[in-house]
């Protein structure tokens, strides 16, 4: 068995709480960026785009999440609020991936979108072959638009989520698979 195949089924999310330092260095994330952006892209139309949430700008990516909750919540204790305002704080580095997708004259849109959702998995894959751990979430934040349009998130635009990269703190259990047979078909004629 080759390293590729290995990675691939080996491969697993670490929950950005179990994520620390060393995350990677701007010479890697650059690297891991450029992987990320090798995916099937008909037309070549890039619909996706990064926005990188490193060092301190994830404590204020935070404060724009928190208060949002906060508006929602009134109520919320400081301890709930905490949580949201870690959101982004807990990897070392977070990159929202930016779906684009837009109508085309020739390339529909719900292949612009899987092209996104194609990048989050380069950048995980790319990330734990590099030796780093990451996570691909969304949360509720990633469809609210009082906290993406303030991360820069243009109306037409939506989150595809946010890949939290770092080290992890141990080596995560794997969960229960789909067992094939009860999810491949043979198409008979």
């Amino acid at each position: 068995m080759n390293d590729t195949i290995f990675l691939l089924q080996t491969r697993r999310s670490v929950a950005p709480v179990a994520l620390g330092g060393p995350g990677p260095s701007a010479t890697q994330l650059e690297t891991l960026l450029g992987i990320a952006a090798r995916v099937p892209d008909h037309g070549k139309l890039a619909p996706w785009r990064f926005i990188v949430f490193e060092g301190e700008a994830r404590l204020k990516a935070g404060e724009v999440i928190a208060a949002a909750f906060l508006a929602d919540n009134p109520g919320a204790g400081e301890d709930r609020v905490a949580v949201e305002r870690m959101r982004l704080a807990l990897a070392p580095v977070v990159v929202g991936v930016v779906s684009r997708a837009a109508p085309h004259v020739k390339i529909p849109e719900w292949e612009q979108v899987l092209s996104a959702g194609a990048v989050c998995e380069n950048l995980i894959v790319s990330a734990h072959a590099m030796g780093y751990a990451a996570s691909w979430l969304t949360q509720w934040y990633s469809y609210d638009r009082r906290v993406i349009d303030k991360f820069g998130v243009l109306p037409h635009e939506k989150m595809a989520g946010f890949v939290h990269i770092g080290s992890a703190a141990g080596k995560p259990e794997d969960r229960a698979r789909p067992v094939l047979a009860e999810i491949v078909t043979r198409y008979q004629g």
